[in-house]
């Protein structure tokens, strides 16, 4: 099923480009986004204020995979991209397979790279690459008591009950 606003990787930065272009200021973050909660809401409602339209880099499953272990995701990139879509902070959702949004970063060029507050600037991937032409990084304060791993945590707690 075709999925509104879900871009490949071959489009994305001539969509970046041209929303560019046509005046809006290009919001950038990431994530794997396998459990959406309350944070990850806040997160990415706080993250599109900063500009006009928000991309979100959605970790493939098989980064997941390799990154959180085998029993993660617990849902398909697929799902996930719908899911994150529904949100009317979300305008564009492209999948990247790498452990790292590096190389999504350099094709889309954001105007405003976005990562939580627990990073510090120094830990933030693309931060230099972003800074280097003009654009700016900013972090976002996480909601707190609000994480996926907890979420995880406390269904694994009540199963062993």
């Amino acid at each position: 099923m075709p999925v509104r606003n879900f871009i490949s990787r071959t489009k994305i930065a001539a969509l970046a480009a041209r929303l560019k272009r046509s005046g809006k200021r290009v919001v950038f973050t990431n994530g794997v986004f396998d459990i959406l909660h309350r944070g990850h809401v806040e997160y990415l409602a706080k993250a599109k204020s900063l500009g006009d339209v928000l991309i979100v880099g959605l970790n493939s499953d098989a980064s997941v995979r390799r990154i959180k272990g085998p029993t993660r995701p617990l849902q398909r990139q697929s799902d996930r991209a719908v899911i994150l879509l529904a949100l009317e902070s979300v305008d564009y959702v492209v999948v990247f397979g790498e452990d790292t949004p590096d190389k999504l970063i350099r094709q889309i060029k954001p105007d405003i790279l976005v990562k939580g507050a627990d990073y510090k600037i120094s830990e933030i991937v693309g931060a230099d690459f972003v800074r280097s032409y003009g654009g700016s990084v900013r972090r976002i304060r996480l909601t707190p008591g609000r994480s996926t791993s907890g979420l995880v945590g406390k269904v694994s707690e009540a199963r062993h009950r």
